[in-house]
């Protein structure tokens, strides 16, 4: 086969959110590029999320705040939104205080000069009158997804959290035919990628492209490497399976339905009999759907 020669085009330009087109490929390239590409944008791309929390007055993660309208629980669901562009490599902690009735805001944490919030005007929280709110929260820098459990609790009053690195939130891709010449034997791949914003889409699919070259790099120049112990089973559904079923872009009323039931995380759900489901109160066959369909897009199925 001769060496590939094909162009790819920024059809599309958004605010974190870009088209792509890579053509001509030889045939059946554009789903072996198309699949590879997507795999590694969404899991393994590095970004920056909060790792733990700290708020005063509370002891863990199931209480409540006197003057906070939401219940610790759901403040927590609201930080792990939060997308940070930070170019340190340790933990920074930042800090958020309020005395003052009225929206919190992303934008108001407190930041220093290398690090940066990407969605300011996202609502952590909802303040009443004679509230004290003061939270301290670190942040990290890490690949794909990160249980709280993974981590060890740091001072006293800290919440370890879920964290989603990733900055790439979605893509889509799809191959066509297209002709050069009188030869239509030829794919058109088409790419949409959208980010969080700390990052954008091209530099994105630069830097997943470097990744995959430095593993083809291995495979064709291998450099030794030292043995480690089996570590056991590795779980198949990898970071995804941790996701709680709210970080999987489910309605609010799917989401709360499938936890009352059971299934709290991802790993749970796909393990599910799709019958079953359909039966959980307040489910149906259009949730099924849109549970399924987000499944999907995180790159994950039912098992059964």
């Amino acid at each position: 086969m001769s060496e590939p020669i094909f162009e790819i085009q920024e059809d599309k330009k958004e605010k974190g959110y870009s088209v792509f087109t890579l053509s001509p490929l030889e045939q059946g390239y554009g789903h072996t590029l198309g699949t590879s590409l997507r795999r590694v944008l969404l899991t393994s791309l590095e970004g920056s999320a909060v790792t733990s929390v700290k708020i005063a007055g509370v002891k863990h993660q199931f209480s409540t705040l006197k003057g906070m309208k939401e219940d610790v629980v759901d403040f927590i669901l609201n930080v792990k939104q939060i997308r940070f562009s930070y170019d340190g490599d340790k933990p920074v902690k930042l800090h958020l205080a309020a005395k003052t009735a009225g929206e919190i805001k992303a934008g108001n944490i407190k930041v220093s000069g290398n690090i940066k919030v990407a969605n300011p005007d996202l609502v952590l929280s909802k303040l009443s009158k004679g509230a004290n709110f003061s939270v301290d929260m670190v942040v990290e820098k890490g690949f794909g997804y990160s249980p709280a459990e993974e981590r060890e609790r740091g001072e006293i009053g800290m919440i370890p959290i879920d964290a989603a690195f990733s900055p790439v939130v979605k893509v889509n891709y799809k191959v066509e035919e297209t002709r050069v010449g009188r030869l239509t034997n030829f794919d058109k791949l088409t790419l949409e990628v959208w980010t969080d914003g700390t990052i954008e889409p091209k530099e994105a699919l630069i830097r997943a492209s470097k990744t995959l070259v430095s593993y083809f790099e291995q495979v064709i120049s291998p450099k030794k490497v030292k043995k480690k112990k089996d570590a056991g089973p590795v779980d198949a559904l990898g970071p995804v399976g941790k996701l709680s079923v709210e970080e999987i872009g489910l309605p609010t009323r799917v989401a709360n339905a499938l936890s009352r039931a059971g299934y709290e995380t991802v790993e749970k759900l796909v393990k599910a009999n799709p019958q079953d489901l359909m039966k959980v109160r307040n489910l149906g066959e259009k949730s099924f759907k849109i549970t399924r369909a987000a499944l999907m897009e995180k790159g994950v199925d039912f098992v059964k």
